[in-house]
């Protein structure tokens, strides 16, 4: 992808944020006049694009699409987290239509996913302001490492410190495609828009952001951080699973938080004496 100038890539503190919440907020980043196009282009559809398909094919140059990823905080975001050419997934236009009685189960958009040094990212995107009683985006934060597949959480209503999405038009959030999420019923007289893109990445997703504050201790604190869901227990669980993906990431073998991985990885190969 190009843009007019060079995107504005991700801090460590930032992506070690990602890595621990599963998420990324950007409030009101995409200006008002972009947003004003969204919703006509969003009305009308956006033709799908084939699960493979290169972002360069599957937005042409100068559409509404293309320009939007292209805005030059969008692409700093989705460069530091997939890397350069990424391909599509798919994409969607969500529409939540006024008082339409019933809410999206908690789910996540992904089958039982193995993977611990790769993921995909989604877009999600708000071209209008987004109130409380418009049933925004839920999510559950802190969700995305833990192995479940699509909709086996659809069963839980409600979790302590979950997210329920009430943001400024333009606004952008970045998401593992591994966290819980669903979409709230609509009380208000207004159909709420988000359009949705999940990429795929085509390079390996190592440093790829800017790394210059890779040893600020506010990293560390972020990969530590606990959510008001967890169980006691697999609370490590969940820590030990951002290690290893922080492991991944920077191709730093050594970094631990607590010596979590470093004693289940404890392999001595010297002979008693």
């Amino acid at each position: 992808m190009t843009t007019t100038s060079a995107p504005k890539l991700l801090t460590s503190v930032q992506m070690a944020h990602f890595v621990s919440h599963g998420s990324l907020r950007l409030d009101a980043v995409v200006p008002p006049e972009l947003n004003a196009e969204a919703m006509e282009v969003l009305r009308e559809g956006i033709r799908a694009a084939p699960h493979g398909t290169p972002v360069t094919l599957a937005y042409p140059e100068g559409s509404f699409v293309r320009r939007l990823i292209e805005l030059d905080t969008l692409a700093g975001v989705l460069h530091s987290l997939v890397g350069p050419e990424p391909h599509i997934d798919h994409h969607a236009v969500h529409v939540r239509q006024p008082h339409e009685g019933q809410a999206q189960p908690l789910h996540a958009d992904a089958i039982i996913d193995v993977r611990p040094d790769a993921f995909d990212v989604q877009l999600m995107y708000y071209p209008s302001e987004v109130t409380l009683e418009m049933g925004g985006t839920l999510s559950v934060p802190g969700s995305h490492l833990r192995r479940t597949n699509e909709s086996d959480t659809g069963r839980y209503q409600n979790l302590r410190g979950q997210s329920r999405l009430v943001c400024p038009a333009g606004t952008v959030v970045f998401m593992h495609h591994g966290l819980w999420h669903g979409g709230r019923r609509n009380d208000s007289d207004t159909a709420r828009y988000m359009f949705k893109i999940r990429f795929n990445p085509t390079v390996r997703q190592r440093r790829l952001w800017d790394t210059s504050d890779l040893e600020d201790p506010r990293v560390a604190a972020e990969l530590d951080v606990h959510f008001p869901w967890y169980e006691h227990a697999t609370s490590r669980l969940e820590r030990y699973n951002r290690v290893l993906l922080w492991r991944a990431l920077t191709g730093d073998e050594d970094f631990d938080l607590e010596h979590w991985v470093t004693r289940v990885s404890n392999r001595p190969r010297g002979a008693a004496a």
